[in-house]
């Protein structure tokens, strides 16, 4: 498997840098992120599955859903992130333009998020894949001067 990259995306949101890159996979995607903190890290997680999912450009703030993450740990917490962001994209049918989120840590970790956007259209919001699961294979979580994701999304 190598490890490549076929894609880097820098977002500039509210001032933040935010960068994830797609490395290259088989049958997968496979995603590293970079951060200045936990909080920007969970933010560009979610905007590296929504750019997977759809064009996140094309989505307008019409509508908001809230979505709730919780884990013993950062790593069960990114598992439940990536599970609940992809609920709400795939199976809730809600293209996502932009999320607010807080974490919280007490005897765990939790997030909760509101998500800004509109009823998914697969041709105005051109759909490419389809996410089934996101995976514990290959997970990572570093945090030195900055923090440092890595994780497998099952397509």
């Amino acid at each position: 498997m190598s490890q490549r990259p076929s894609k880097l995306i820098i977002s500039k949101i509210s001032k933040i840098w935010l960068s994830y890159k797609f490395l290259d996979h088989a049958t997968d995607a496979f995603i590293e992120v970079t951060a200045k903190d936990l909080k920007e890290a969970f933010l560009v997680t979610a905007n590296a599955v929504i750019n997977l999912t759809l064009d996140q450009d094309k989505v307008e703030e019409k509508d908001q859903k809230r979505i709730i993450a919780q884990g013993k740990d950062l790593r069960y917490l990114l598992f439940s992130w990536l599970e609940e962001v992809t609920f709400v994209l795939i199976t809730e049918g809600f293209a996502i333009k932009r999320i607010e989120l807080e974490i919280q840590e007490n005897k765990g970790y939790k997030i909760t998020a509101k998500a800004y956007g509109e009823p998914l259209d697969f041709l105005k919001h051109n759909f490419k894949v389809e996410i089934k699961a996101p995976t514990f294979y290959e997970m990572k979580i570093e945090q030195n001067n900055g923090v440092f994701m890595r994780f497998l999304l099952d397509l």
